[in-house]
């Protein structure tokens, strides 16, 4: 089994539970908790839990914050390269309501300070690697950086497309053999690099013809589309499908009892590429299937990064 390097982002989560997401200009009363997070830190956590050997490339600051995330990588066996940076580690601010939605403030810290220089520092360690993950989280031109040394190495590339108002350019997406966007970064992306006005809430409805006709307008390569409760979306290259059967498909949700859905994009994300890693020759759907089952077993926990579940891909069949 080859290793998998996580590029991206470390935070602090602030996270408030209460009955409503707070509405401009309210005082509600919430319960409080506070812990690890950042798109990064929990897609690296999730791949590990679910059976990968990783290294997580970040910045962090010299604090209480990056003290959390050397305590936390150690624990959790994930090897760190972090690059030491003079602003805060990044932090979260979290609004959760009773039926698990979530509201988030971000403020980058030290995950603005990942270089590119750090990237060609550890161009060793990417190309070593099975496959490299990445977000949207850090300089988007640190994240091009890590995506062509790991290219150029001949390492499978996946890129989390995420947050939605995260710059991007198609020279990046060329970058990714496999793009993962939710519906709201992939609207956000066809109008912003295709021309194409898709509301994000009409993503899932689109019949599966449209939809594939859509992400080979955005992408090349494979283009993998989360959907929440809907399931997931594929959509690959005609000329590269990946071991699958068709060019596109649907896998649909599983059925669980929600209770936090913070992270569960990170989760799938994770699971996607520890699953690649270990078994990288067998087909696409058998990776998109175990992501979608770890992704909805992590929404029946509360938290980010520590609602992970320790499930590999042998353990769901």
């Amino acid at each position: 089994m080859k290793s998998v390097v996580v590029a991206g982002s470390f935070n602090v989560d602030h996270v408030w539970r209460c009955d409503a997401l707070p509405a401009p200009g309210a005082t509600i009363a919430g319960r409080y908790s506070t812990g690890p997070g950042g798109k990064g830190f929990n897609q690296a956590v999730a791949a590990r839990r679910a059976g990968a050997d990783i290294t997580f490339v970040c910045a962090l600051g010299d604090d209480a914050g990056g003290a959390l995330a050397r305590q936390l990588a150690a624990a959790d066996g994930i090897v760190l390269a972090a690059e030491a940076s003079t602003e805060p580690t990044g932090t979260a601010g979290i609004y959760v309501d009773s039926r698990g939605r979530n509201s988030i403030v971000i403020g980058p810290g030290a995950n603005a300070s990942l270089s590119t220089e750090f990237m060609a520092a550890n161009a060793a360690l990417i190309g070593d690697a099975g496959v490299l993950l990445a977000q949207l989280e850090s300089p988007v031109e640190s994240i091009e950086a890590a995506l062509g040394i790991a290219r150029e190495a001949g390492v499978l590339t996946v890129l989390n497309p995420a947050p939605a108002n995260a710059p991007s350019s198609i020279s990046l997406l060329k970058l990714a053999d496999v793009l993962t966007p939710n519906e709201t970064e992939f609207a956000a992306l066809l109008g912003r690099h295709v021309g194409e006005r898709v509301e994000a809430d009409d993503v899932a409805a689109l019949d599966g013809a449209s939809l594939h006709a859509l992400c080979r307008k955005l992408s090349g390569n494979t283009v993998v589309v989360t959907l929440g409760a809907v399931g997931v979306f594929v959509s690959h290259d005609e000329e590269r499908l990946r071991g699958d059967s068709q060019p596109y498909y649907r896998v649909a949700a599983e059925s669980v009892q929600v209770v936090d859905t913070t992270g569960a994009g990170d989760a799938f994300n994770g699971a996607l590429v520890a699953s690649l890693a270990q078994a990288p020759d067998a087909a696409f759907i058998k990776h998109v299937r175990f992501a979608n089952q770890y992704a909805a077993r992590s929404t029946e926990n509360e938290g980010a990064a520590v609602a992970m579940p320790r499930m590999t891909p042998a353990d769901a069949g």
